[in-house]
């Protein structure tokens, strides 16, 4: 988890763009990141179980 300190932190714009780094929006973390979900892997796979990602179901076959 990201601490508060991180997450104030990266409010801010870096000087330069390669510097930017994706985080999930539920709780910070920036490794396993989805670009088209703006979650992490872990965030995405609850909330998908859940039924709150319209669009995403479990593949069974």
């Amino acid at each position: 988890m990201a601490t508060t300190a991180r997450m104030a932190k990266m409010v801010r714009q870096p000087k330069y763009a390669i510097r930017v780094r994706r985080r999930c929006r539920l709780c910070g973390r920036s490794r396993a990141y989805y670009r088209k979900f703006d979650l992490c892997r872990l965030c995405f796979r609850e909330l998908a179980l859940r039924g709150e990602i319209p669009g995403v179901t479990k593949s069974s076959w």
